[in-house]
């Protein structure tokens, strides 16, 4: 704002309006001695500090050459300066120069005074690069590149289901484990109302700051300390209409509120075999859904003990001697309430590192509630 006082920017300008680009002094100079319109000091001088911690506008991308410079800053430490000082020459004196530091560099950096309506802290947690690695992983998986020309595994497989069903209402849908969200961004689509739900409140929290902020930055490592920067948006993705219909929320899949009822579909993606007690999950799901509603299930079944009690898996063992499958478990536990309608196959891939892959197939089961 303080810059519009000035008629032209650098590199117009005929002779610097201040003192900057070693024009004048090779140090700093009294506050007032360049005056314009009644401000002194508006430009040069000293590296102006802000209390904005820098961050990349919306769109940003790692240029190759400076891969170490701009988004090791962006981890809510570095604060922007701006104005440059007596020695700043060239792209440092535009008024589009930003550039950040730590809050204990002083070198040839003062301060202007300005108010602002925004608190500044309201901006802290957009400064979002640094995230945990699994975190990272399944926003990558989510949301990030194909690999080996395997579909994204959210969106082909809210499509697939969606091809067997035929829906007599698209009002309510839930994502029960929902993770970092994409299925429900896709469920959103069709469906007037969606509630995405997960255990973990950190998975949630990405799905809610993609919603609320339009934006989601990630980093995901490529080979030892190496990592590559990633940027997702809800206009890149064409989600952007979708925020009033869709509501993301920490939730625990056996013991759900009463308010999640009464939905025309219910999305269960590869949560099966990560619950302490699936058939109680199950058998109380079936009351949230209305006649005629749809329950989609997708599982590698890779049941483990230390999720699953082992009395508590519903398939992957012996009964009486023979194989009793997780398919099976799944008839037997809903086929009082529910008819088969469908069963698919649907792969997915999750990248860990660069040359790293895990290819994994999961098995859908659709469902429909008599």
């Amino acid at each position: 704002i303080l810059r519009q006082c000035l008629d032209t920017a650098s590199p117009s300008w005929q002779e610097a309006p201040g003192n900057t680009e070693l024009a004048y002094y090779a140090s700093s100079c009294p506050v007032d001695r360049f005056e314009h319109n009644g401000l002194c000091d508006i430009v040069g001088n000293v590296w102006q500090w802000t209390e904005s911690a820098i961050d990349g506008f919306q769109g940003f991308n790692v240029h190759p050459l400076y891969d170490d410079f701009s988004t090791p800053t962006f981890d809510g430490q570095h604060n922007l300066i701006k104005g440059g000082s007596w020695i700043s020459t060239g792209n440092e004196t535009i008024p589009e120069s930003r550039y950040a530091f730590r809050r204990h560099f002083y070198q040839h950096a003062g301060f202007r005074y300005v108010a602002s309506e925004q608190d500044p802290a309201s901006m802290a947690n957009l400064n979002i690069y640094e995230t945990n690695e699994l975190i990272a992983q399944y926003l990558e998986f989510h949301y990030g590149n194909e690999y080996f020309s395997v579909p994204n595994f959210c969106v082909n497989g809210v499509k697939q289901c969606l091809q067997e069903i035929s829906l007599h209402s698209t009002q309510r849908a839930l994502d029960i484990g929902c993770s970092v969200g994409r299925a429900s961004f896709e469920l959103a689509k069709r469906f007037d109302h969606v509630d995405g739900i997960d255990f973990s409140a950190r998975f949630i929290q990405q799905a809610y700051a993609l919603l609320e902020q339009g934006e989601k930055r990630y980093t995901i490592p490529t080979e030892g300390d190496l990592v590559e920067f990633k940027s997702i948006t809800l206009d890149e993705l064409g989600y952007q209409n979708l925020k009033g219909n869709i509501h993301f929320s920490q939730g625990d899949a056996c013991n759900l509120k009463p308010q999640f009822t009464d939905y025309d579909l219910v999305y269960a993606s590869n949560l099966i075999d990560r619950l302490a007690d699936p058939k109680a999950f199950l058998n109380s799901i079936a009351k949230r859904i209305v006649p005629g509603g749809y329950l989609v299930i997708t599982s590698p079944y890779t049941w483990l003990e230390n999720y699953t009690p082992k009395d508590m898996w519903l398939g992957g063992i012996k009964v009486n001697g023979e194989n009793f499958t997780t398919l099976d478990g799944l008839t037997e536990t809903l086929i009082p309430h529910f008819e088969l309608i469908a069963v698919k196959e649907i792969p997915f891939v999750i990248r860990e590192t660069k040359r790293k892959f895990q290819h994994t197939v999961s098995e859908m089961t659709i469902w429909r509630k008599r």
